[in-house]
């Protein structure tokens, strides 16, 4: 069950999910790539006392044809590891969220890079675990074909074990720097890993402290069967696909149903639905809002997200005819599922899959600040969810008006912080430090 405090991280991409969101009258065209935009975002995040600035990441530019990639505003956006250690400099607390891939990295590098970041932050680094669905990612990296799905978690899952073990290669108090007999550590709080596996061989030790947080939050996004079971081995954050409040429940009792059998505490994980909001002074307001924006939803651009999800090319279906049978996907299959399960409850044609995924497809809260509280209030305390993974209809209207207008509504209900509990990322979300595995 949740403590009954709302936790709130922001999705970024490093902008928005919905394809049109740049073509919003008065949107930033720009944001992706813009530092002076991002700042400003994170500010107000902060300002609207969010735990995180989570940015999800590309290892290729997207699978689609040009008639609809010259659409997209996510054909170029910056590095996100790159971008964290910015935003630190410019924020005191927001955490800071970054998907990095387990099937195109190596551990030690993964685990430099968030350790360094927890370091510059002051304790406020996550690290999303993904294993990347993007089949053109594998064309970036010597490879001429995708690593299988199983496969793929299977790696990630090592992967894991490498990274967190080398985050605990120094004891906190490792670092004596004792100026007049000249020792800067002391040599017994150093672990050597020297890990040798299936899918890795890696000495150590990582030649950064060990993290203000013990490690950086771990975050994990996959639904699939194996990425459910990872996520109640390895995540303390899933930022779930958005769907309907029954799924969530589901969802939420399923993934926190595994851990004790893992031997983790549910506690110990916050899971944090995505979910757009749309705020109006009026529901139709709302309404209209949204209306607007799906309208700038390209047909090429919905083709292409719906292609994207199923793991196939839909630019030949029947347009106005329910989906052809669909293969099995090596690429991400719980959105080839959801895409499914949508398409049989609502008897969906192939035209209108395209315009619901284009305009994002997840769970959205539209409304009043009022009704919007309201909503996300009933999951929180029917245990769907610890919180949201709120996506932005664009930018920088979006994020305005839920922090000004839904962040004081949730205030004034007591589920939402007025003031940080802590310096952290861990300290606000509410999760224990983990202890060194190789010294006590």
């Amino acid at each position: 069950m949740s403590d009954g405090k709302m936790r709130l991280c922001a999705f970024m991409r490093p902008v928005s999910l919905h394809t049109a969101w740049w073509r919003y009258p008065g949107a930033t065209t720009d944001a992706n790539t813009n530092f002076q935009h991002l700042k400003r975002y994170a500010q107000t995040l902060e300002r609207g006392r969010f735990d995180a600035f989570f940015m999800a990441d590309h290892m290729a530019v997207l699978n689609m044809s040009m008639a609809a990639l010259k659409r997209s505003a996510t054909v170029t956006s910056i590095e996100p590891l790159s971008l964290l250690p910015a935003l630190a400099a410019v924020t005191e607390h927001l955490g800071l969220i970054a998907t990095a891939s387990t099937t195109f990295n190596e551990p030690y590098h993964i685990a430099r890079k968030f350790a360094s970041i927890d370091h510059i932050s002051g304790g406020r680094a996550g690290w999303n675990v993904v294993t990347t669905s993007n089949p053109d990612a594998a064309l970036n990296f010597g490879m001429d074909e995708h690593m299988e799905h199983a496969e793929r978690y299977k790696r990630a899952r090592e992967f894991y074990d490498v990274v967190t073990g080398l985050w605990d290669s120094w004891a906190d108090d490792a670092f004596v720097r004792d100026v007049e007999a000249g020792v800067y550590f002391d040599p017994d709080k150093l672990h050597v890993l020297d890990h040798k596996g299936e899918y890795f061989k890696v000495r150590g030790p990582l030649n950064v402290a060990r993290p203000v947080q013990g490690w950086p939050v771990i975050v994990q996004a996959g639904a699939s069967e194996a990425g459910r079971q990872l996520a109640a081995e390895t995540a303390e954050v899933i930022f779930a696909a958005g769907g309907n409040i029954a799924a969530a429940r589901a969802f939420y009792a399923d993934v926190k149903g595994r851990m004790p059998a893992v031997g983790r505490h549910p506690d110990q994980l916050k899971i944090m639905p995505g979910a757009m909001v749309i705020v109006g002074s009026s529901r139709q307001e709302a309404i209209d809002k949204k209306a607007l924006l799906d309208s700038l939803v390209h047909s090429d651009s919905g083709i292409a997200s719906l292609s994207i999800a199923l793991g196939c090319d839909a630019s030949g279906f029947d347009l106005d005819a329910p989906l052809p049978e669909i293969p099995e996907t090596n690429a991400s299959k719980s959105a080839r599922d959801r895409v499914l399960a949508y398409a049989k409850a609502n008897n969906a044609t192939v035209r209108q899959l395209a315009a619901w995924i284009g305009a994002y497809g997840g769970h959205c809260f539209m409304g009043t600040p009022t009704e919007i509280a309201d909503g996300m209030q009933e999951w929180l305390e029917s245990a769907a969810c610890d919180g949201f993974t709120i996506q932005f209809p664009t930018m920088p209207m979006g994020l305005d008006d839920f922090v000004d207008q839904v962040v004081p509504e949730l205030q004034r209900r007591g589920i939402l912080r007025t003031h940080y509990e802590g310096k952290t990322l861990r300290e606000n979300l509410g999760l224990a430090r983990p202890g060194n595995r190789f010294f006590s």
